[in-house]
């Protein structure tokens, strides 16, 4: 068989349309608490007047909790037997007690010291993103196995990834509200009663996944041992928790793809802020008012790109493959970073527009490829070891994109120190600086995202591999007596 044979996809093994919609609201509600707990945080600042470093303490330290938890609550989801599944229950229940708690996380007392603050929030915090685990890595790991299909998985991911965006639309007007007069009296009250507005939307479309999907195996017969073994004595299931991690990190293909969704999410997120300073100091030479301006012009238009760019690699990698999706969509991320250099001018300040759509094929087919070709890793994994690890797979990669978002930002920041750059200088910043500011934002993303092509090219898994897999699977799950439900 030619390693360019396609597969069409079988009816049975498509997902209906309606149903990767509902798995797309889990998404939406993915990234709007995501969002929400990121951008409201100004409000401890600009409303309590809080120490903007403990600001960014609480935006820190609950996170580092996921390093345990994420790993953990995917261990448990894969290992639950219940009636209605492995994954359904958590999103259940996570949704609704992610909801509620990030409600009354906001419902602040006033003229409380900034010590109690700190730690009713700090407390609060990691409550909620306890939940909010509970809630994303089963839904992460639903999505893995709702299809077996190769190509179908890609429509789902797209179908997510599309809808998922729309949070990020909503999230930068989450200030204005809470500021907003006629809304609120003050951003405290506005902080509460966004909450509440999440927390209520939170729970009536996350619960809507665990309602209206339905897992593939059938909960008590699952192609997996560990459904047959008696209750284990707690020793034996952390060790079996750690052996399963670290089977999950001995996985070469999955570990390229972690390799290249962090270089190319993290090349990014370096220097996110340095289009900002650029646009503002280089191209309208200190004018915080019209640079602004047009850094939100190119803030809108990516965003708008950003949902054409999923419906176009979505459907590229069903007709091209994945592998070959990527480096197209990558590779036009890295034409629109070089054509900064050239379209950020001073003499016609509209060019910083040009580049936009090219950039958002970076994220946008990063977050609608990786996803899917994860899902085809778990197959090769269960192959491998007779065990079917979604929920590890799913929050061990969501764990390192977060682990090097938080790098990234902190990195960031040093990288613009060493710049030279000084806020007190306004628009008379050297000539040195204005250059390293150029420089960074166009070759770091540059480099990070040719790395992320090389870890994807060498990766293995290809369309008549992935097939091959899936047969012997349903090949070994016949002898087994295991159907997909």
């Amino acid at each position: 068989m030619s390693s360019q044979q396609h597969y069409e996809t079988a009816p049975e093994d498509r997902i209906p349309f309606i149903q990767k919609v509902i798995y797309g609201l889990g998404a939406f509600v993915n990234n709007l608490l995501a969002a929400a707990s990121g951008g409201m945080m100004i409000v401890l600042n600009l409303g309590l007047g809080m120490n903007p470093a403990l600001v960014g303490l609480l935006g820190a330290l609950p996170r580092f909790t996921d390093a345990l938890t994420d790993p953990m609550m995917g261990y448990i989801s894969d290992h639950t037997r219940t009636r209605w599944g492995r994954r359904r229950p958590y999103i259940l229940g996570g949704a609704i007690a992610a909801g509620i708690i990030f409600a009354l996380l906001w419902q602040l007392p006033r003229g409380k010291t900034e010590t109690f603050y700190f730690v009713f929030f700090l407390i609060g915090s990691i409550l909620f993103y306890l939940a909010y685990t509970v809630f994303a890595t089963p839904w992460v790991a639903l999505g893995y196995e709702l299809t077996p299909d190769y190509h179908e998985r890609t429509r789902l991911m797209g179908v997510q990834n599309f809808i998922g965006q729309l949070a990020y639309v909503i999230a930068p007007w989450f200030l204005w509200i809470m500021t907003y007069e006629g809304f609120f009296k003050d951003q405290i009250a506005g902080a509460a009663g966004l909450a509440i507005i999440i927390g209520i939307v939170t729970i009536g479309i996350g619960i809507l996944p665990a309602i209206f999907l339905r897992e593939r195996f059938n909960p008590g017969v699952e192609a997996n041992p560990v459904a047959d073994k008696p209750t284990e004595p707690f020793w034996k299931t952390i060790l079996s928790f750690f052996k399963g991690f670290a089977l999950v990190l001995k996985s070469k293909p999955f570990l390229l793809l972690c390799v290249a969704t962090f270089l190319v999410f993290n090349g990014f997120i370096m220097i996110s802020s340095f289009q900002s300073y650029v646009i503002i100091y280089y191209v309208f030479g200190g004018d915080q008012t019209r640079g602004a301006e047009y850094v939100g012009y190119a803030g809108s238009v990516g965003a708008v790109s950003t949902f054409v760019v999923v419906v176009l690699v979505t459907w590229m990698a069903t007709k091209i493959r994945k592998r070959p999706a990527f480096f197209v969509s990558t590779g036009l991320s890295i034409a629109g970073y070089a054509l900064k250099w050239v379209c950020y001018n001073p003499a016609v300040p509209w060019l910083v527009i040009l580049p936009t759509p090219l950039l958002a094929f970076g994220l946008g087919g990063l977050f609608t490829l990786m996803p899917s070709m994860v899902a085809d890793v778990v197959d090769l994994d269960e192959l491998e070891t007779h065990e079917r690890r979604e929920g590890m797979f799913g929050s061990i990669f969501w764990w390192v994109v977060k682990l090097g978002m938080s790098l990234a930002l902190a990195a960031g920041g040093f990288l613009l120190n060493a710049t030279g750059f000084d806020v007190n200088l306004n628009g008379n910043q050297t000539e040195q600086t204005i250059f390293l500011l150029r420089f960074f934002d166009v070759v770091i993303p540059i480099i990070t995202s040719a790395l992320a092509i090389w870890a994807v090219y060498v990766f293995p898994i290809t369309e008549e591999k992935a097939h091959e897999i899936r047969m012997e699977l349903e090949r070994r799950r016949g002898k087994l007596g295991v159907t997909p439900t």
